[in-house]
């Protein structure tokens, strides 16, 4: 066994079978096949489930990168391969963040998720997420079955009853949930925290960690006052959550298992599945007025009411029958929710099936600080489908080869541009094109049939002849960036094929060659547009009309015959398309601009520095002078030299401004300097004063100048 073997076993200690290897330029074994019963499980169908996106906003590139484009590329391989699949996603439009919008615009919570949910769902349909069903949370059949589920379990005494006291706005008459209140931070001091948590250093809170808390509802000070809730006691749960996860879900992302066991390990309480608000879906029991199902109890059960929306008849099959395999995509904020929290909620119902994986991703960033939808940081779907028309697979691309998949990553646009104009247009996109356009050139167009294979011919072949196994074994397991390499791996076969036999050279005297070699580099390129159909099933769809071919089928993946001799292929075009720096460019401005829109919201001066006498700041000598020649200092970033005319003399200054002005546009300025400050050497060079100037609130310095000309000289007073 290898050294890296024995780390990765020590590291996760789960036992394993033989390892599985495949290679990549040489690289070691990374994969290895895990010994657990769900994987020793046969289902006849598999339930795909989608985090639901909160309908208070449009959907931006990190729930893109955690969420739909992994559960895409899934949902689309089984289909592929002939499985009985369903895909179900909704709109979120339960909960506090709608109301606090609805509130901030003066419109209802229902006009808020009306708008959102439907630019999400364009966004979504318009970008190639292929639900079966997209539905929302304020459906009627939503309602109906989140209501029942509470009723069951009420019944069934799985719920306790507990008085607390929680924060009341007495100007505003009603509770205030977590994000209604606000105040400083405890841990890093920022004034405009939550009660759930703190957005500037990303501490979580409780309403009563907040120092001066206020409601943001009416500004005024909350008192505190007892109030009615149910809870579902997870502790009574943790026992078997232990045995289920930790012992039978040993397979799990290693992400996930181990968020899950800090968890268990940590203890379970009871949660409340209430809370009082007038926006969500009324607790139906008595004495519940004014109190809504808590949006992390009822959002989970609109999986089951969207399956049912859309078969009305048969969808318990896909969520009783225990033939069903039923796999949760989210992010890692939702991992507690859906690995430990939905479990239990099904669990005491009874009669569900409980999820067989649940492959969170880590979180996406975005040119190296964390998307935010308060500050508008972050690259949202709807606009990039204006901005880059008829690039969804570009995305797609980027978005698969950089997924956080075990760890947060960064999504910069230069790395955007580079895998696009390196990888798809280079790579994938330059075989294909040579392929056809040879073909089309020496061929009229027409698969030439196959003559005697040279040895390189039958390695070439041999190359990719276990392709759909290797890329079949990475999906299966989750690893959709890795499975995305295994299918470039083909294009990067195809390069140097035609690379190393040069038909272009040979058609001058071996045509029969020309043609043998044609029919491979046809045949991997049909594989090309099988293998990436999951991933990039805009340009497939392109590349099969190029191939003059209806879908090749997932299960001829690997296959040398895809396309038979005399078979007319269709015209050639450009698969993917260089992107240029002034679009990329354009991209990093908008960024910029939202940058520094926020620094100007969230400026707030410093504070003013203790008082001095009076007698202090008489002794400065504040004075106009006229630059006279201003150069920059040598082997010095921020420093420029000044030669200042100061009404009686000639002085040098040096001021380290340089980052900020160049020498150029500062000659013939007038500008304020202290003329009595001791002098001292910077750089060798004696300064003989300092020019003021203020600091903006994005660290810019602005010299300070008199806003008339005045005789150099002139006193500041």
């Amino acid at each position: 066994m290898c050294i890296v073997n024995k780390i990765l076993f020590q590291r996760y200690k789960i036992e394993y079978e033989s390892p599985i290897s495949y290679f990549h330029n040489n690289s070691l074994p990374l994969y290895f096949k895990k010994k657990s019963q769900s994987m020793e499980k046969h289902f006849k169908r598999t339930l795909i489930t989608t985090a639901l996106p909160y309908a208070n906003g449009p959907v931006h590139i990190g729930h893109l990168a955690g969420v739909y484009v992994p559960a895409d590329i899934y949902a689309r391989y089984l289909r592929l391969k002939g499985e009985d699949v369903l895909m179900i996603g909704g709109s979120d439009e339960h909960g506090v963040p709608i109301t606090l919008r609805a509130k901030k615009e003066g419109i209802t919570p229902q006009d808020v998720v009306d708008r959102y949910h439907g630019i999400i769902k364009k966004s979504f349909e318009d970008f190639g997420i292929s639900f079966d069903i997209y539905s929302r949370t304020t459906s009627a059949t939503h309602h109906q079955m989140a209501s029942d589920f509470f009723r069951t379990l009420y019944n069934k005494g799985e719920f306790i009853e507990k008085t607390s006291e929680q924060y009341y706005d007495e100007e505003a008459k009603q509770f205030l949930a977590d994000r209604y209140i606000t105040g400083t931070c405890p841990h890093c001091g920022n004034e405009k925290a939550y009660g759930d948590q703190c957005e500037a250093c990303g501490t979580s809170l409780s309403p009563t960690d907040l120092i001066n808390p206020k409601s943001a509802i009416s500004g005024s000070e909350p008192v505190m006052r007892e109030t009615k809730h149910w809870y579902l006691p997870l502790d009574k749960w943790e026992p078997f959550l232990r045995q289920w996860i930790l012992e039978e879900h040993k397979e799990w992302k290693p992400n996930v298992y181990g968020q899950c066991k800090s968890w268990l390990d940590m203890g379970l309480q009871p949660r409340a599945v209430s809370r009082d608000l007038d926006w969500g879906i009324p607790v139906p029991v008595e004495g519940a007025e004014g109190k809504v199902l808590y949006v992390w109890f009822d959002a989970p059960i609109g999986y089951i009411s969207n399956t049912k929306e859309l078969l009305p008849d048969s969808w318990e099959t896909w969520w009783k029958d225990p033939e069903t395999k039923m796999i949760h995509f989210i992010g890692k904020d939702n991992i507690v929710f859906h690995c430990i929290v939905f479990p239990a909620m099904l669990k005491a119902e009874g009669s569900y099936n409980l999820p067989e994986n649940v492959p969170a991703n880590e979180f996406l960033n975005l040119e190296g600080d964390k998307i935010s939808t308060s500050r508008n940081w972050a690259v949202w779907l709807n606009e990039y489908l204006v901005d880059m028309p008829g690039k969804q697979d570009v995305l797609r691309y980027v978005l698969t080869a950089n997924a956080p998949e075990t760890k947060d990553n960064d999504f910069t646009w230069k790395d955007f541009q580079a895998r696009n104009n390196n990888e798809l247009v280079a790579i994938l996109g330059n075989f294909v094109n040579r392929a056809l356009v040879l073909t089309d050139k020496y061929f009229e167009g027409k698969v030439p049939a196959a003559g005697e294979l040279t040895d390189y011919d039958r390695q070439t072949l041999k190359d990719f002849e276990d392709v759909k196994a290797n890329v079949e074994r990475l999906l299966d397991t989750f690893h959709f960036r890795d499975a995305q390499k295994e299918a470039m791996n083909l294009a990067r076969i195809g390069n140097k094929y035609l690379a190393d036999t040069e038909p272009w050279k040979l058609a001058k005297t071996d045509m029969s060659r020309v043609a043998t070699i044609m029919n491979i580099a046809l045949q991997i390129t049909a594989n090309l547009a099988i293998a990436f159909e999951p991933f990039l099933p805009f340009s497939m769809e392109k590349l099969n009309k190029m191939l003059n071919v209806e879908p090749l089928g997932w299960n001829r993946l690997g296959a040398t015959d895809l396309l038979l001799a005399g078979h007319q292929l269709g015209k050639a075009e450009l698969l993917f398309e260089k992107i240029e720096d002034s679009v990329i460019e354009a991209q990093v401005q908008k960024l910029l601009d939202t940058k520094k829109a926020n620094e100007e919201a969230n400026y707030k001066a410093k504070p003013v520095r203790e008082n001095i006498a009076f007698d202090d700041f008489m002794k400065l000598d504040i004075r106009v002078g006229t630059i006279l020649e201003c150069t920059k200092v040598p082997k010095a970033d921020k420093l420029l030299q000044f030669r200042i005319d100061d009404g009686l003399e000639k002085r040098t200054i040096v001021s380290g401004i340089a980052q900020h002005y160049s020498p150029e546009e500062l000659v013939g300025k007038q500008v304020c300097f202290i003329a009595n400050l001791a002098p001292r050497k910077l750089k060798g060079i004696v300064s003989e004063g300092m020019i003021l100037s203020a600091e903006n609130f994005d660290g810019r310095l602005a010299v300070i100048t008199p806003e008339k000309e005045v005789k150099p000289g002139s006193e500041v007073k």
